[in-house]
């Protein structure tokens, strides 16, 4: 972020299958407000990112087992 200045990166959160709709899409914001406190530190400008939380709708993986539900717990960053 500080070779590109002018970049700007969206933070998305993801959750596995389990629980509801309202807990996956809250658990993703945790973990897009997460990644974004930590870049923060880094001395990289808030106004820089926006966040969102997929919640369990944009799986990796589909299989019900936790090899593929760890997967499925990510944040990923997408360049604007």
């Amino acid at each position: 972020m500080k070779a590109f200045p002018a970049g700007k990166l969206e933070i998305e959160g993801h959750c596995d299958e389990r629980g509801t709709n309202e807990y996956n899409l809250a658990l993703g914001n945790q973990r897009t407000a997460a990644a974004l406190a930590y870049l923060k530190t880094l001395g990289v400008d808030e106004a820089r990112f926006t966040t969102i939380s997929y919640g369990k709708e944009k799986p990796l993986c589909t299989e019900a087992k936790e090899s593929c539900w760890s997967q499925n717990r990510r944040g990923e960053f997408k360049l604007k």
